[in-house]
């Protein structure tokens, strides 16, 4: 009689033992963003996190919010760089809900790879730990997933949730904006984690340019800063609104700067950002002029070199922009907050860049 080999679930190209691989080498990680308030370890169904810490609030609010990093991936992956990633994902995260004035408590994530290879998940695991580590936040879970057949075997995209907290009376948000406001950048770290649809069809697809060719603008790599990791605001907003009467943030994110900055502004009121005040980076020319691609369209796509707005009391200009200059975020005044006219939309950009 002769025998049989069934179908199993290895066959079908789910490697359950790389997966445990996988958990046991990202744990190491896990532990650097531990909090106090969180209980037990990486390995449950759930992650737990005592509220009660939260005894201490009059009225907590809870923020929440979830994202990704877009096509970003596409560059760590061919460039087989796993650990920066994670950083871009606790930014899109962390820094919209540091936006409101609430402190991230906790994040999780969500791996989804074609192949579960243990050594890239624990990678783009520790990239992640590293960047909740910048925001001041616990990683108290995740979950990695194996789609054969649906992924390429390099193939991979990742996901994050995040929780944070923040005093009822001390929400930020459009209510507080008044006019005369100043409006205060501060510098991105490159093109962070949005436009990559478009910077890639521009500088990959239709230019032909190779990640590992040296660009002479850059002073680097193509993919060097491609994949330079999305700044992280969360403890330097949070710190701003100690020393400065903050009235609103805006994280500048996919649909570029005005857009953004118009979400938090009030329907009565219209922001002013003046281009002339700051240079956009390298990166930013290097994908207008390869591509022909017109400014507006650039700036409705990418961050063009800010990545964090905050809108501040008159008065409060100068200490909020000493606080970031003492924690090395570069900031500038790059506007005020204006009454809004008949044909305005919330907020604008005027003039041209600085050369």
């Amino acid at each position: 009689m002769s025998e049989t080999t069934g179908a199993s679930y290895a066959a079908a190209g789910v490697d359950i033992e790389a997966g445990d691989r996988a958990v046991e080498l990202m744990k190491e990680w896990v532990k650097k963003t531990r909090r106090p308030e969180v209980l037990g370890g990486i390995g449950g169904f759930a992650g737990l996190f005592d509220a009660s810490a939260l005894k201490r609030y009059e009225r907590p609010l809870l923020a929440s919010a979830t994202d990704g990093v877009g096509t970003k991936v596409d560059i760590a992956r061919r460039l087989g760089v796993y650990d920066t990633i994670g950083h871009d994902l606790v930014a899109m995260v962390m820094d919209d809900i540091v936006v409101c004035g609430a402190e991230p408590l906790f994040m999780t994530d969500y791996i989804c790879v074609g192949k579960v290879h243990p050594e890239r998940v624990a990678a783009i695991v520790k990239g992640i730990a590293e960047g909740c580590v910048l925001a001041g936040c616990a990683l108290v879970g995740g979950e990695t997933a194996e789609h054969p057949g649906l992924l390429g075997e390099d193939d991979f995209d990742v996901a994050g949730a995040g929780t944070g907290v923040v005093e009822a009376d001390r929400l930020l948000g459009s209510d507080r904006i008044r006019k005369g406001d100043t409006v205060i950048a501060m510098a991105a770290s490159g093109l962070h984690s949005n436009g990559y649809s478009l910077v890639r069809h521009v500088l990959l697809n239709t230019a032909g340019l190779a990640l590992e060719s040296e660009v002479a603008e850059l002073g680097r790599t193509l993919g060097e800063e491609l994949l330079e990791p999305t700044k992280i605001y969360s403890l330097d907003c949070l710190a701003l609104t100690r020393t400065a009467d903050v009235h609103a943030f805006s994280h500048i994110t996919g649909g570029g700067l005005a857009a953004n900055l118009a979400r938090v502004i009030p329907d009565d009121l219209h922001a002013v950002v003046d281009r002339t005040t700051w240079t956009p980076g390298a990166i930013f020319d290097l994908v207008g002029r390869t591509g022909n691609v017109e400014r507006l369209e650039l700036e409705k796509t990418l961050n063009m070199g800010v990545g964090m707005m905050a809108i501040v009391p008159e008065e409060s200009t100068e200490v909020a922009l000493a606080t970031l200059a003492d924690r090395g975020v570069e900031a500038w005044v790059a506007g005020e907050i204006t009454e809004r006219g008949d044909k305005d939309s919330g907020a604008e950009l005027v003039g041209d860049y600085a050369n």
